[in-house]
């Protein structure tokens, strides 16, 4: 199947569109600052594939790799770890400038804030996330997983002491079931969508992924680079991407080339763009698909304005692209570093090989919108490493979503 593509013809310059002072550079160094405080922190690596760019025909080509972050194997932990920060400083009536994770781990504190209990729903990295950082700060993690969820992925986060099960429902059902969990039981729920009434976690959330964009700003401008041409983000709900493309509608003068990646049997940002209408849409159904980590149907109200306004493309993938992605970073051409990444940390690397390779067709199409050519610079980033074992054997070793008609310029 081919990839389906709206290009943004009427992208907002900062200012002119969706507020962007919740992304600020002092938010974001506000979270940097907290996520330094664990002793687990270190920036993520920048690794740089020239051989691939080349033959791409590209200019430079950046992947920051999420796969070390704080030793989870996923980024997801940078906006757990700081919306939980967020609510219990809010709780104890501080500023989370103010405190640092050893400080909320410590006895004194934990007394003054009682036993707290957190939930969410998750296929598998986000509640990892919750439970890690609950773990960490002496409190308890309750977490549901959709139909379909890895059971190796359920029991890493058991091995954060959580409870964590797979139930029979799609990821969006099982988001209601967590809300609906929290409101009988008094427990907080920390789910990266928004809906009416729950804003302000969601908001942490985004601000707490700002922290790899920054991170990866800084590695470029070590390495020659001031800034990237074209920028590629996964979305699920679109928390990640709305954080990190807010942050760099504010912290560059010019605004990247930023296009949206989904799985297309769960792109809800792609579809709420092609509706037009300015609104976010759900899509419903199963949500099955390959790149578990962005099967979600319904769009964060708070990241959607952000997309909507300063994307410049919404993608949508069928899965072929994510497993590509795998093997190309899985097998890399001589003398670049291999980068092991999962389902949906891949798939944007795998967009971008079918864009350079296309000879005709939705994706050669989309390569002329977006100007790729020898002087862009691309930054991608793979979001999780081999959280799926099942997933990423199935797909490297033996070749599984495979695209059986590959349209391919002769080189």
């Amino acid at each position: 199947m081919p990839i389906e593509y709206i290009c943004n013809r009427e992208r907002k310059t900062p200012g002119q569109g969706a507020s962007l002072a919740r992304l600020s550079p002092d938010e974001a160094q506000r979270a940097r600052s907290f996520h330094a405080s664990f002793t687990e922190y270190a920036p993520t690596p920048l690794v740089e594939l020239p051989r691939l760019a080349d033959y791409l025909g590209i200019g430079r080509l950046f992947i920051k790799d999420e796969s070390p972050r704080f030793g989870l194997n996923a980024f997801k932990v940078l906006g757990a770890s700081y919306a939980i920060g967020c609510y219990l400083a809010d709780r104890l009536g501080r500023d989370i400038g103010e405190l640092s994770a050893e400080e909320l781990r410590s006895e004194k504190i934990r007394k003054e804030l009682g036993e707290i209990t957190f939930t969410t729903a998750t296929d598998g990295n986000h509640g990892r996330a919750v439970a890690w950082t609950a773990q960490q700060l002496g409190q308890k993690a309750v977490i549901y997983m959709p139909k379909g969820s890895d059971p190796i992925r359920l029991e890493n986060i058991r091995a954060h002491g959580a409870e964590a099960t797979i139930t029979d429902l799609n990821y969006d059902d099982a988001v209601r079931l967590s809300e609906k969990m929290a409101r009988e039981h008094g427990w907080v729920i920390i789910q990266d969508t928004a809906w009416p009434g729950y804003e302000d976690i969601p908001t942490w959330i985004m601000q707490g992924y700002t922290t790899l964009a920054s991170e990866a700003l800084e590695q470029m401008q070590e390495q020659g680079v001031d800034a990237p041409s074209h920028v590629f983000l996964q979305a699920g709900v679109g928390s990640f991407a709305g954080g990190v493309l807010g942050f760099l509608a504010t912290r560059l003068a010019t605004l990247p080339v930023v296009t949206i990646v989904e799985p297309e049997r769960a792109n809800c940002i792609y579809k709420s763009a092609l509706i037009g209408d300015g609104q976010p849409h759900a899509v419903t159904g199963d949500l099955d698909t390959l790149m578990a980590g962005l099967a979600c149907g319904e769009p964060n109200t708070i990241a959607w304005p952000v997309l909507r306004d300063y994307a410049s493309a919404y993608v949508s993938c069928p899965d072929h692209i994510a497993a590509t992605g795998m093997r190309v970073l899985a097998t890399p051409l001589k003398g670049d570093p291999v980068v092991i990444s999962g389902e949906s940390g891949a798939v944007t690397t795998g967009l971008l090989h079918l864009l350079m390779e296309a000879e005709n067709g939705n994706a050669a199409k989309l390569r002329h919108e977006l100007g790729l050519d020898r002087d862009s610079v691309v930054l991608l980033v793979s979001t999780e490493g081999n959280t799926s074992p099942r997933a990423f054997r199935d797909a490297v070793w033996y070749g599984e979503y495979s695209d059986l008609e590959p349209h391919r310029r002769k080189k």
